[in-house]
């Protein structure tokens, strides 16, 4: 049988230990970075080394789908006729519906509850006006894809141009809810103007799709 020095054992325990907290720390330290990256976003000139046009632009609609496919986006352009709420997107409660005007039904309007700004005691959203987006703009289980395809189309994006969608993503009031959301809820990554810096982008070259 060989014989290990304590000393050896010591020494080899302590290296052990050592390890295991370095790569403890060092998965911490990726976590923080994947998670700060998440809800970040991107300044358009940080892709000019793309020299690709088409690329490029595929490259900034992607950085734009941080905020296109969060829950402050997908829960008002959800499928159907009901909303969603939370981080976790499940559906409204109490049970509320689209109605003709995307405000709700006459016995239930979405002003019922939300007033026109947020109410952080009850950890009530409001803006005014507080709506769904229209049934032909939903983006509740759509790739980036297929939502990109659908934003360059005005038949299904509010009857808009390229060059309109970079002031309704960049100045629209409840489009900016999205990043002053209140208690309890995760606001969109980024900022609304960084937001409108990218779709600017996108648009000059090319608003490609992935």
């Amino acid at each position: 049988m060989i014989s290990v020095p304590r000393f050896s054992v010591k020494v080899l325990a302590t290296a052990a230990m050592c390890l295991a907290t370095s790569f403890l720390v060092l998965l911490s330290v990726r976590g923080i970075a994947a998670s700060s990256s998440a809800n970040t976003l991107a300044p358009p000139e940080s892709f000019n080394t793309i020299t690709n046009r088409r690329q490029r632009s595929v490259a900034l609609f992607n950085e734009l789908g941080k905020v296109i496919m969060s829950p402050r986006c997908t829960n008002c352009h959800s499928a159907g006729d009901r909303p969603r709420q939370g981080d976790s997107q499940r559906p409204h409660e109490p049970p509320v519906f689209r109605g003709a005007d995307g405000m709700g039904l006459p016995a239930m309007r979405c002003n019922v509850c939300h007033q026109k700004s947020n109410y952080d005691p009850a950890r009530m959203p409001g803006h005014e006006p507080w709506a769904m987006a229209p049934v032909e703009m939903t983006w509740e289980g759509k790739t980036l894809s297929q939502i990109c395809v659908q934003i360059k189309d005005p038949k299904r994006n509010g009857g808009k141009s390229l060059a309109e969608l970079v002031p309704h993503f960049g100045d629209d009031g409840l489009v900016g809810w999205g990043w002053s959301p209140g208690v309890g809820r995760t606001p969109a990554p980024g900022t609304q103007k960084q937001t409108k810096a990218l779709v600017d982008a996108w648009v000059k070259s090319g608003a490609a799709c992935p």
